[in-house]
């Protein structure tokens, strides 16, 4: 029976949905973590972010597949629990909920950390009380308010990266002429090596996590089946290519990967490209960037835990109420607030951690659950294609695990950990895994089919 009482108000349209998850995946954040990413390869950031990017679109080719089956809010979690076994997809969304949660966290802090350098007679914590309380308040409003802020906000953020490249340029014609601007050092120098370059692609891909977020407000988007898929695609895309033209001319104006301080390699570059006045924006800018993600992350954050929390797995009365009025998941809002308050008693290398252990794993999983949906089609008869179905997800499976294993010891443990956690929660849930997690049926559109002739499949 669908359930009753308030449902998610199908309201993004694509463009919408785009711009929050390139707001997850805060284009200003290259910048951010430029300084690292070039010293680990030699000056080639250009070539990482590249590297990256084919690596994530394989995985973001199999969330669109899923999201076209099941147009749903509930992304990894859900598309595993269909696809494989209930039990994995709990621990699948359970996993998740490491990126999802600490991704907030990792945001607020880096907030925190631009005001407090900035003004250090204010203190960090009240920087980051601040923009949990301000995202919150934003978010229970409703999805549509917040899309629109977040539009605001995203322009503000493309408009100092637009600058910062036009004036990269402007320093590199005026230091070196018009032909140092096609220079293939940023990808290819005498400092490249594949092992630099994969280790910083490893870096790198933090930047991309996010194209996937925008599967949790599949219910309230308009057309899902179509616009999901579509928007999962251009947001990894769009991100990625943002990425690596802003790598590319930053590199340019600062050859090489030596810095006296590689955390504020993007600040000095800024001041040195624009002087203080083109400081100080960037710094603004860098706000609203960690402003505008912690803004879609917590809306992404409350959906998943929204989804958990109607299939029961979560207590459904917390966690699977929507408020009559503006069609929030509440509980789930203020829950991921709260857990931002972590961030005063961490610091980003351990969230960090966290997140990626998290990512790759659900990464992962939603590329064997690509497979599986393969399996079952070909069981009912069905013929989906070999090379979207298999090839592809299976590279991407390989993608992930490769990543993983690299993780430093301290995210593998600490990941371990969480998961031993949720396999314990699991059994208490299930009886000893006598029975499958709870699920609750609710209107939803009936998954599609991937036969051969069918017109239903993601829109690339």
């Amino acid at each position: 029976m669908p359930s009753k009482g308030p449902v998610l108000r199908r309201a993004l349209t694509l463009g919408e949905v785009v711009m929050f998850g390139l707001a997850y995946l805060t284009p200003l954040i290259v910048l951010g973590i430029f300084g690292l990413v070039s010293e680990t390869t030699g000056g080639a950031t250009a070539s990482a972010y590249t590297l990256a990017l084919a690596a994530m679109l394989f995985t973001a080719f199999s969330y669109g597949k899923m999201a076209a089956v099941y147009p749903i809010a509930g992304s990894a979690y859900t598309y595993v629990r269909r696809t494989i076994d209930a039990r994995a997809g709990f621990l699948v969304g359970w996993a998740v909920l490491l990126d999802y949660l600490f991704l907030p966290m990792v945001i607020w802090l880096i907030g925190g950390a631009y005001l407090s350098a900035q003004f250090p007679e204010v203190a960090s914590w009240v920087w980051i009380v601040g923009f949990i309380v301000v995202t919150t308040v934003l978010n229970l409003m409703g999805i549509k308010l917040a899309a629109r802020v977040n539009l605001l906000l995203m322009t503000f953020q493309i408009a100092v990266l637009l600058f910062f490249v036009l004036l990269s340029v402007g320093y590199v014609a005026g230091s070196w002429g018009p032909a140092a601007l096609f220079d293939p050092a940023p990808f290819d120098n005498r400092a490249t090596t594949f092992p630099g370059v994969a280790a910083g692609a490893a870096i790198a891909a933090y930047a991309l996590l996010g194209f996937d977020a925008v599967t949790t407000l599949a219910e309230e988007t308009v057309e899902p089946r179509r616009t999901i898929p579509q928007a999962i695609l251009l947001t990894a895309l769009v991100g990625g290519v943002i990425f690596i033209v802003v790598a590319y001319f930053t590199q340019l104006v600062h050859p090489g990967g030596v810095f006296d301080d590689s955390s504020s390699a993007a600040f000095d570059i800024a001041r040195l490209i624009g002087g203080s006045l083109f400081g100080a924006v960037f710094l603004a800018g860098l706000v609203v960037a960690q402003f505008a993600s912690g803004l879609a992350a917590q809306a992404s954050t409350s959906r998943l835990l929204y989804a958990m929390g109607r299939d029961g797995v979560l207590p459904r009365r917390v966690f699977g109420y929507l408020d009559p009025v503006c069609r929030t998941p509440v509980f789930g809002l203020l829950i991921t607030g709260a857990a931002g308050l972590i961030a005063l008693r961490l610091d980003m290398t351990t969230s960090t951690s966290f997140i990626n252990f998290g990512a790759f794993t659900t990464f992962a999983f939603v590329n064997l659950s690509v497979i599986a949906h393969y399996v079952r089609e070909r069981r009912a008869g069905r013929a989906p294609a070999v090379v979207p179905y298999v090839l592809a997800p299976a590279i991407g499976v390989g993608v992930n695990l490769w990543l993983l294993v690299h993780l430093d010891r301290q995210a593998v443990t600490l990941g371990l950990l969480w998961l031993g956690l949720g396999v314990i929660y699991l059994a208490c849930l299930t009886r000893m895994f006598r029975r499958p997690p709870p699920d609750l049926e609710y209107a939803e559109e009936a998954p599609v089919t991937t036969g051969a002739g069918d017109d239903l499949r993601p829109p690339w």
